[in-house]
Order: C-alpha cells, then structure tokens, then sequence
C-alpha cells in the first residue's frame, strides 16, 4: 500500500504487472491453470535474470 501522499510507491510493481500482462497473459490462451502458472513463472524467472 502506498503512503499516504505518496503514489510513487506502487509504481514499480504496477508496471512490472502491467508488462507481465501486456506481453505474456494478454497474448497467450492458457488450457489451464498450471500452465498458466508455468508460464508466468517462466517471464518472472527470465525477468529478473535479464536484468541482472
């Protein structure tokens, strides 16, 4: 939650949320859950190894 006046706070992971979903979830049709989940666990891995 951010602080009170301060909305920079959750800007970081709203725009992580945003590209996840604008660059995987929107473009794909998932069969189910788990590769959903697969998936998504995949970008978030490839994510933070790409920036390092």
């Amino acid at each position: 939650m951010s602080r009170k006046g301060n909305c920079w706070d959750n800007a970081v992971a709203e725009r992580f949320f945003l590209n996840l979903k604008m660059e995987r979830v929107w473009q794909r049709q998932y069969a189910n859950h788990t590769e959903a989940k697969n998936d998504i666990d995949d970008y978030i891995v490839s994510f933070t190894t790409a920036k390092d």
